[in-house]
């Protein structure tokens, strides 16, 4: 048996293993929660929360009196009165956003970080951090990248003389004999190769049972005991050994903690869609990092990876229970990482955003297609929390996080039925489906009344809403272009923002389509699965492109249809919704391909330009271990 009651698990294949320091993992019952520590009321706290509560209804409010003021017929009729509230819903989610985003960029402006953790020196004496697990869970991922990630984080750790708190484990959940014994050589040639620097253990699931966070379930119960904190990091993640001291030290500085999410850099790309999500992250990710640290503080969320986490304090505030009834909303929760969190803070734990470090990195979906099936599993755990989000005993905080990622998908659907809606009221207003007078018993017609001072203001105002986010990045890049004494870069992150822009508003309808249909899936039942990830390369043929987007393609020409027997004026204003879906199988194509040097140039991130060593020594490495790893040819 298992320390938390289970049934010990059985290993699959060959597997290294230090001897056994079990810890009980208490499964949370959502029923009753623990009693807890509960902090104290903060004044300090609420201040930015209010203030963004307070802009966003703001912002709203003013949103939903001018769309009415463009909308002001004598009565709103049904339709009207439906488009209003889905088109104020879709907005709201939209200012909170920029209005978190705007909270960080003043203070990241002002080189200003006290709003957020700082994490004390690599440098900083102590008597006894204690000592640190890396865990790698991998599910059918190609050894030769994670061994050159693990060989250059330890060379890393090795020239701070910080090896001997840290051990290594590699948690796989690979299914197949003949894959997972491959893999099991790969591993041991590298355990061999760092036996004098630092213990590397390997473990393969018979069951993989609950997944990921069955596979972490199962390392806390059997190992955890053995180490004060550990850092979880995936197939793609890199830390350099600097940043895993520094939050080393942090946790071992604060006793309350028990967990401090970094925010990894994207990194590594080499398609078009993947330098766009890096250009994107790395130039727009600071301030709406900053700003979710600075109304977050102690009560932040938890992203699944690139974090430290306190063993016994998880093991014991956030072992996960079984949903009942059956997938998707049911079973094993899928997102976990947001739910840890959320147990954690209602168990009086602090959970830490460190939006600034640097040496924290991660890789990027290669193609649309790529991020479509990630983005249907994590849609999937996202609307799962709506059987959590009510739970008793949770934290206000706790109940926002679980909230907004409901929200995250629930908003495309929103948004797309606000746009169908539109188009009825377009066709309305063409007389193909008259509705003049309210009942039969009026014998005055409501005549439509547009105001077209109303209607340009909310345009104005919308796009500066939805845009106030990448001009703030593009603010903070240039005053970074400025300090560096780079006289060129003021010129190409503008224009690489244009382009990334451009982009942008071209794959959002495509991404609607795709998550309003996963929402639309998850309701009527269907489970998501679990499959592996491409890392690397996201080509695709054009053919499967089309068959991939073959209902985008016909959802925008059945709206690029209604829209022209409306009006061209209506094809105009919902030109970038029509072109998106009309050029979806083109556009995934394209951007799935290697990215050429001028697109490479445009969206030249600080880590493109200025390659951090642990990452070049990472690139060299992986060429290294991809010849070593490689199958010989068969005669």
């Amino acid at each position: 048996m298992s320390a938390d009651g289970s049934v010990a698990p059985r290993d699959a294949g060959q597997c290294w293993l230090p001897v056994e320091q079990n810890l009980a993992v208490a499964e949370q019952n959502f029923a009753s929660p623990p009693e807890a520590l509960q902090p104290k009321w903060e004044p300090v706290l609420w201040v930015p929360r209010m203030a963004l509560l307070f802009g966003a209804a703001l912002l709203t409010g003013a949103f939903a009196s001018e769309l009415y003021a463009v909308l002001s017929f004598v009565r709103m009729t049904p339709v009207q009165f439906l488009f209003l509230i889905l088109s104020t819903l879709t907005f709201a989610w939209i200012a909170i956003g920029s209005l978190s985003a705007a909270m960080g960029f003043l203070p990241l402006f002002a080189r200003d970080h006290d709003l957020s953790i700082e994490l004390p020196p690599a440098s900083t004496a102590l008597s006894d951090p204690g000592r640190t697990a890396l865990l790698f869970p991998v599910y059918n991922e190609a050894p030769a990248r994670l061994a050159a990630c693990i060989e250059a984080i330890t060379e890393d750790l090795a020239r701070r003389g910080a090896t001997k708190r840290f051990d290594v484990f590699v948690l796989s959940d690979t299914r197949g004999e003949e894959v997972g014994t491959r893999e099991a050589a790969a591993y041991a040639l590298l355990r061999n190769q760092l036996a004098d620097r630092i213990a590397l253990y390997y473990r393969r699931r018979d069951q993989n049972t609950a997944k990921k966070a069955g596979n972490i379930k199962e390392w806390l119960a059997r190992f955890g005991g053995s180490y004060e904190t550990f850092v979880i990091l995936d197939a793609d993640s890199i830390m350099s050994g600097d940043t895993l001291v520094r939050l080393q030290v942090a946790m071992a500085g604060r006793p309350r903690a028990a967990l401090i999410q970094t925010v990894p850099r994207l990194v590594g790309g080499r398609t078009i869609f993947q330098k766009l999500q890096q250009f994107a992250a790395g130039t727009y990710g600071p301030a709406v990092a900053m700003g979710l640290a600075v109304w977050h503080r102690h009560q932040g969320n938890y992203w699944g990876h690139n974090a430290i986490i306190r063993t016994r304090g998880f093991a014991g505030a956030a072992g996960l229970p079984e949903l009942p009834g059956a997938a998707p909303f049911g079973g094993n929760i899928l997102s976990h990482d947001f739910v840890e969190a959320v147990l954690l803070q209602r168990a009086g734990w602090e959970v830490h955003m460190a939006p600034t470090i640097e040496g924290s990195y991660e890789g990027a979906p290669p193609g649309l297609v790529d991020l479509a099936v990630r983005d249907r599993r994590w849609a999937q755990g996202n609307l799962q929390h709506l059987a959590i989000v009510g739970k008793p005993g949770l934290t206000p905080m706790g109940r926002i996080h679980l909230g907004m990622g409901i929200c995250a998908y629930v908003v495309s659907a929103i948004w797309a039925a606000s746009l169908v809606v539109g188009l009825v009221l377009a066709l309305q207003g063409q007389q193909l489906v008259p509705s003049y007078f309210q009942d039969s018993k009026s014998l005055i017609p409501i005549w439509p009344v547009i105001d077209p001072g109303a209607a340009f203001r909310l345009f104005v105002a919308t796009m500066a809403v939805v845009l106030l986010p990448k001009a703030l990045g593009l603010i903070l890049e240039i005053e970074r272009a400025r300090r560096s004494a780079d006289p060129g870069g003021a010129l190409r992150v503008t224009c690489g923002v244009l382009y990334e822009t451009l982009l942008s508003m071209l794959f959002a309808p495509i991404l609607m389509v795709t998550q309003t249909a996963a929402v639309a899936q998850i309701l009527a039942g269907r489970d998501a699965g679990w499959a592996s990830q491409r890392r690397d390369d996201g080509r695709i043929t054009f053919s499967e492109s089309l068959s991939f987007h073959r209902w985008h393609l016909l959802l925008g020409a059945g709206a690029a249809t209604v829209c022209y027997i409306v009006s061209y004026s209506l094809m105009a204003w919902t030109a970038p919704i029509l072109l998106g879906l009309l050029l979806s199988a083109a556009l995934s194509w394209y951007t799935a391909r290697p990215a050429g040097g001028l697109v490479s140039w445009l969206l030249a991130t600080h880590e493109d330009r200025h390659q951090p060593a642990i990452l070049r020594r990472v690139d060299t490495l992986a060429g290294t271990w991809g010849h070593r790893l490689a199958e010989p040819k068969r005669g």
